[in-house]
Formats: structure tokens, C-alpha cells, sequence
């Protein structure tokens, strides 16, 4: 069955939503936003387009109506209105905000409704919630789960040794808000930019450190069951002091405005990213006490004749991967849908999920 989907936000991430659904016998697409240049854009790719206005729930409404599912790429703060007027169009929602607030807002509206919403489906949170909670799922009995996740330059130049690869206000929100875990089995809010560890991964050292937002629900899934589950993301070393100086030496946590501001004209932007997700678990199986890591390594690559970043990539195939999933009656059609009820291989067999194939997946598997 073919779906008609409307991704909302032409943004760089909606841009590739919409070129691999355009290439898709399995869609027709049509991308929303307000931004009349950004939707010229998206015209000249062969794609059709509506201007829309998302705070505007009534006429969104009208304008999703006739659409098999929504696509919201489209700010955090967004959020709301856009699944609101998703439900009221009788459609299937998905989004890939990381954005706790939001996210409990398309809860709420999910507690009724005819159709799926399932927020929280890119990279982080999204592919790496699927990732971990098969990881977990290959014990009799879960210890800890640490899921790793970094979207980085290729070629790190500046003090920071990062370039914006995605949404700055998504960045700003991860470093700055507080973040779910599970500590001594108990579900808790840890601080932002604290249990700082160093990881190596083909020759490359890298540090870690909680950030905000990356496990979606799976706290809520493994409360009980798991004695420890955190978040963190992967950077270059020395990036985190330099956070730590600009967000509580400066006082810029006070003032993320500012501090987007600073960002967006230090920090260049580019396409020579690289995404490694790099998840550990520990547990018991027949007895034993394991260790298994789930390692994904994907780069910027060519599709259609065009470059696409990593984090494009990877951001698409993630909510793409259950959009498919759902078209195909793999997941549950109403209600609130979460990344962990996803299995992994059905994922990553998708048309879209075979992204990530591309980008390496492997699994190492420890004796303890």
C-alpha cells in the first residue's frame, strides 16, 4: 500500500526526508513551510510544496488532511501545534524532537487517538533507542545500558573541534537541559555535562558526557529492570571544558539566546561529519556475566547525485525506517508508539533503514 506523507520543515533534515521519499514506488511526498525560499528549493528537487503557517492549528489542519502520515521537521517548540493539527487531519504522526516537553505533549494527545504518534524518531533519540533496547533484549538479565551518540566533523579544526552539523537550538537543549537515567534502578534527572569518560574507536579518542534527550522513553521501559541506563555524547576531547567555561563560568546557560547567537556565527557548518553510535551493555546470559557493544559508523555519502551529510543521513533513515514500519502494519496503528517497541533487524531491513547498514553496524561480544 502506498502512502501519501507531508513532511513539515524544509529545512536540511526535511530536505532529505523528502529526496528519499520522492525515490521511494512507496510514497508520494509533499513538503510544508512556511519559508517561501526554502520551499522554491524543495520545488526545483521535483517535489510539490505548500506554504503553511504551523501556528495556525486550524488551517494546519485543513492542510494535512488527505495525508496517510505527517513528518514533523520542524523546531522542538513546533511540536504541539503541528501534532494537534496532525491528529485533527486523521493522520499518523512522527517527529524527531528531543525535546522532553514536546515529547509529553504528543503523549497526551496520543491517549485518544484513531491514529500513531510516535515522536522522538532520528538518531538520537530514535535508531539509538531501537539499537539499545535490542541490545538489552539479548540478556536473561539486564545490569546497565550506556548509549553513546556523536555527529562530529570529519576534520576537527577550532578549540571546540566541532561544527554544527544540525539544529542549534536541538544542541543548546542538550547541553543545558536536565537528563533522564537510571542510577541504582532507580528512574532520575542526572546534570548535563557530568560523568565525563574517554572511548577509543578506530585509532580516534573521543570523550563523553551526559546530554539531554537522547534515550527518548527507554528509561521508562527499563526502570526496574536495569540497574544503570544514561545518555551521553560523543565529542572531541576538550570540548566539554570549553562548555563548561561558556554555559557556567560565562552564565550563557542563563542566556541560550546569546549563546545561539555565538554558535551560529563562530561555528561554520559542514558536510564532512561522521555519526558514531557506540552502545555498551552488561548483564547475565546462561549464567555468565557479558559485555556486548552495538557499534555504527556512518560518513557523509552520495545519493541521487547529490552529498548528503552524515547527520541528513542518519536522521532521515531513522524516522524512515518506522514510517515504513508503520505503512506496513509492523507497529501498532494508534496510540503512543515508542522506539523501543521497534525490533532491530526489521528496521534496518526496511528500504530505509538499510542506510545504516551502509554505515557499518557490528557487534563485539565480551566474557566477563
Amino acid at each position: 500500500m502506498s502512502w501519501n506523507v507531508c513532511v513539515v520543515g524544509a529545512g536540511k533534515i526535511g530536505q532529505m526526508i523528502a529526496t528519499l521519499l520522492k525515490g521511494s514506488p512507496n510514497y508520494s511526498v509533499t513538503v510544508a513551510d512556511h519559508d517561501l525560499k526554502a520551499l522554491g528549493d524543495i520545488s526545483k528537487m521535483g517535489i510539490g510544496t505548500r506554504q503553511i503557517d504551523a501556528n495556525d492549528a486550524d488551517g494546519l489542519a485543513r492542510e494535512l488532511t488527505g495525508f496517510d502520515a505527517v513528518i514533523s521537521a520542524a523546531p522542538f517548540f513546533l511540536t504541539p501545534s503541528i501534532a494537534k493539527a496532525s491528529k485533527a487531519a486523521g493522520a499518523h504522526y512522527f517527529d524527531l524532537t528531543e525535546d522532553v516537553a514536546a515529547t509529553n505533549a504528543v503523549r497526551e494527545l496520543a491517549g485518544d487517538s484513531a491514529t500513531a504518534f510516535m515522536p522522538q524518531c532520528g538518531l538520537a533519540p530514535g535508531f539509538v533507542g531501537i539499537a539499545g533496547a535490542s541490545l538489552a533484549a539479548e540478556f536473561d538479565e539486564i545490569d546497565s545500558l550506556h548509549m553513546r551518540v556523536g555527529a562530529l566533523p570529519l576534520y576537527p579544526t577550532n578549540a571546540l573541534k566541532y561544527n554544527l552539523t544540525w539544529s542549534t537550538d536541538g544542541l543548546i537543549n542538550e547541553y543545558c537541559n536536565p537528563c533522564d537515567a537510571i542510577v541504582n534502578g532507580k528512574l532520575v534527572k542526572t546534570a548535563p555535562l557530568e560523568n565525563y569518560e574517554i572511548l577509543g574507536h578506530d585509532g580516534v579518542e573521543y570523550e563523553c558526557f551526559n546530554t539531554s534527550g537522547g534515550l527518548g522513553t527507554l528509561p521508562e521501559t527499563l526502570e526496574g529492570k536495569a540497574r544503570d541506563v544514561s545518555y551521553r555524547s560523543i565529542r572531541y576531547p576538550g570540548h566539554c571544558d570549553i562548555l563548561k567555561l561558556l554555559l557556567n563560568d560565562l552564565g550563557l546557560e542563563r542566556r541560550r539566546d546569546l549563546l545561539k547567537e555565538i554558535f551560529e556565527a563562530a561555528l561554520p557548518r559542514t558536510d564532512q561529519d561522521v555519526v558514531l553510535v557506540y552502545c555498551t551493555a552488561k548483564g547475565v546470559i546462561d549464567g555468565v556475566l557479558r559485555e556486548k557493544s552495538l557499534i555504527n559508523k556512518s560518513f557523509a555519502r552520495t545519493i541521487n547525485g547529490q552529498v548528503w551529510s552524515a547527520i541528513q543521513v542518519t536522521t532521515a533513515a531513522g524516522v524512515l525506517g518506522v514510517v515504513d514500519l508503520m505503512r506496513i502494519g509492523a507497529l501498532p496503528s494508534k496510540g503512543f508508539v515508542r522506539q523501543e517497541q521497534v525490533k532491530l533487524d526489521d528496521f534496518l531491513n526496511t528500504e530505509f533503514g538499510q542506510l545504516y547498514r551502509a554505515g557499518d553496524v557490528t557487534e563485539q561480544n565480551k566474557a566477563a
